[in-house]
Formats: C-alpha cells, sequence, structure tokens
C-alpha cells in the first residue's frame, strides 16, 4: 500500500513549505505579551502581599485568643491559677499557657509567624521582659492589672492591626482590628 501523500498539481509545494515557515509568533509579539505580563504582575503584588499580612495577623490574634480560653478554661477545671504569658525573644512574639505557679522561663513557648509584632499600643502589664493575664479558679482575672490588650501588627509596617483585649474583671475576651481614631472606651485597636 502507498502511504504517500500526493499533492494536487495545482498546489505548489515550495508555497506549502512557506506557509508553515511563518507560523507562530514574531519577536514584536511575544515582547508586548511579557509587558502586559509584567504590568499585572506590578499591580497584582502589592495587593497580594497586603492579602498576606492580614492573613498572618489574623492567625496569630487567633492564637493569643484561643491560647487566652484554654488558660481561662484550665483555670476553672483545675481550681487553680493559670497564666498566659506573651514576650518577644530575638524577634519573635511567644506565647506559653502555664499555671501561675510556674515560672515562665520554664515554660512551654509557642512561636508566632516570625512576620508579627507586638504593637506599641500593648496595654498588658509588662514585668521582666513578660507580658501576662492570669486568670483565677472561677475563670476570672486575678487582678485589675491583668485587664489590658494585646495589639498585633506587621514587622514591614502598614496600618493593618489585631488586638485581643481582655476588658472586665469576669475576664470577658473579644478580639478587634484596626479602627482610625482612638476610642475613649478601648473598643478598637487604633
Amino acid at each position: 500500500m502507498d502511504t504517500r501523500v500526493h499533492l494536487p498539481s495545482r498546489i505548489n509545494k515550495k508555497k506549502l513549505l512557506n506557509k508553515h515557515s511563518s507560523s507562530g509568533f514574531t519577536l514584536l509579539e511575544t515582547l508586548a505579551v511579557i509587558s502586559l505580563i509584567g504590568i499585572l504582575a506590578t499591580l497584582a503584588i502589592p495587593n497580594w502581599l497586603a492579602f498576606v499580612q492580614t492573613r498572618r495577623l489574623n492567625t496569630a490574634q487567633n492564637e493569643i485568643h484561643l491560647a487566652m480560653q484554654q488558660a481561662r478554661s484550665q483555670a476553672s477545671k483545675e481550681k487553680l491559677t493559670w497564666q498566659v504569658s506573651i514576650r518577644e525573644q530575638n524577634s519573635i512574639v511567644q506565647w506559653a499557657i502555664h499555671p501561675a505557679t510556674v515560672n515562665p522561663s520554664t515554660a512551654n513557648w509557642n512561636n508566632l509567624d516570625s512576620n508579627v509584632r507586638l504593637d506599641s499600643e500593648t496595654t498588658l502589664q509588662l514585668s521582666n521582659d513578660i507580658r501576662k493575664v492570669q486568670f483565677d479558679y472561677r475563670g476570672n482575672v486575678k487582678s485589675v492589672g491583668d485587664m489590658g490588650r494585646i495589639t498585633l501588627s506587621s514587622r514591614s509596617g502598614g496600618k493593618v492591626k489585631r488586638c485581643v483585649i481582655i476588658s472586665t474583671i469576669l475576664g470577658t475576651m473579644r478580639t478587634a482590628k484596626e479602627n482610625t481614631t482612638a476610642n475613649e472606651n478601648d473598643k478598637y485597636c487604633y
């Protein structure tokens, strides 16, 4: 059987070959597409970085909030005073949950994301480079000095902030995010 393709005599083989060799993209078309991709990437990268920064702060805020809830729960469950300790060591924010009778330096410390820092708006009392909240056997804060706010912000700057606030002697906790101005009753981050 003959498997060769026979071209009709009216089609010029040379013309057919030239038509196939000119298919594809020109250098100018390729440069235009690459330029457009570059422009779109330049516009999208800042938004993507802001999104990632906000996600990191949200995750860190959730970790601190859950740590405080766990300490409060343990205090009620074991009928002992439990403490949440927060510190910044080697530029990393760390937290630990432990009975108040345990020295914080021997506690099991957990790291937050390395791009998160304690903001200067943090109002929890500071003692020996550790900020702490203690919950008594009923789950209430141990003293008025344990009420306050942990404010987290990004190490790379920006206006995004996240807070965990202990607002009553009963140990009421809530989370908040940045606000444009300070509020007289301390309800928001600012």
